[in-house]
């Protein structure tokens, strides 16, 4: 358990200094120590301390604080792994529960940001939300430029392995819109503070959360309409290559249907047919004209 006082001067005191001063702090635990550091901070929840069954990230209000539910996806495996954290915020105190060293190494960054500045409930939140998404935008560029790799690939005719490029890119794409519509929510519920436990001239600020949350999924969106405008031209590319062979195929079985039809005419083999005896010089000649004729039509209209 790591606790920093809220102040002037924040710092890391000990668990005793904090029960004697009853100061504000935060609170960082296991799931283990989730229980004392509840009972520290004077939050009576009587509900399961559990992070496996976290799926997505809400804000629940409770009596006398706020109850919220993170599930973070890692920057470098999007589509499967998660950081999973509860958190507690009273009006003295912020509980962060987290089996990670994920929680702890944001907020050393936001106490060591504070030295000779005030650090209150308020900009505890708000910075913590703000590092979540502080590297995201430079995730979606590297997004957006492998999307772009895969339509200058297209443009050049290659194709090859296109879908096994583009879907993890959508996977993890259709991850963050609904991880930044939550953060959204999130950001909303604590503008809103139905329990009164911030400083009405501060709550303001968490609007920043949802503002921030917003342009990050606006821009998600748009990453994804831009990887279906490049499935589509991905489609119509193979659907364009699927038409040539079939007109090439359908010009080389027009240029042999009217062999097939002299060769079945003098294949009856009628008596009174004066070619009979020595026709076959005459039909080959006469094939041969035929293919170079429908070679040429068939060249002149683009058709081969």
């Amino acid at each position: 358990m790591v606790i920093y006082n809220l102040g002037d001067n924040p710092k890391e005191i000990e668990a005793g200094q904090l029960e004697r001063e009853k100061c504000s702090a935060i609170i960082l635990s296991s799931v283990s120590e989730a229980e004392d550091a509840l009972n520290l901070s004077d939050i009576d929840y009587d509900g399961e301390l559990s992070l496996e069954n976290i799926a997505f990230s809400k804000i629940e209000t409770q009596n006398d604080f706020l109850l919220g539910t993170l599930c973070i996806p890692r920057l470098l495996d999007v589509a499967e792994s998660r950081y999973k954290i509860m958190l507690f915020i009273s009006r003295r105190s912020v509980v962060i529960v987290d089996n990670y060293n994920f929680s702890q190494n944001i907020i050393r960054r936001i106490q060591s940001g504070c030295v000779n500045q005030r650090l209150t409930i308020q900009r505890v939140v708000c910075s913590y939300f703000s590092h979540l998404m502080q590297r995201d935008t430079e995730l979606l560029i590297q997004h957006e430029q492998k999307i772009m790799q895969l339509e200058e690939r297209i443009s050049e005719g290659k194709t090859d392995g296109f879908y096994e490029s583009i879907n993890p890119v959508r996977k993890e794409l259709l991850v963050l819109r609904s991880y930044y519509d939550e953060l959204r929510d999130m950001g909303k519920e604590l503008e809103q503070d139905e329990n009164d436990l911030f400083d009405k001239k501060q709550r303001k600020y968490f609007g920043t959360i949802f503002d921030r949350a917003d342009r990050l999924m606006n821009r998600t969106v748009y990453l994804l309409e831009y990887a279906q405008q490049v499935r589509d031209a991905y489609q119509s590319q193979i659907d364009a290559k699927q038409n040539s062979n079939m007109a090439f195929l359908t010009a080389i079985s027009t240029i042999f249907f009217p062999l097939t039809l002299i060769t079945g005419w003098y294949g009856m083999n009628f008596e009174n047919m004066p070619e009979l005896k020595h026709g076959y010089p005459w039909i080959i000649m006469l094939s041969i004209a035929v293919v170079i004729i429908c070679i040429f039509t068939f060249k002149r209209k683009k058709m081969l």
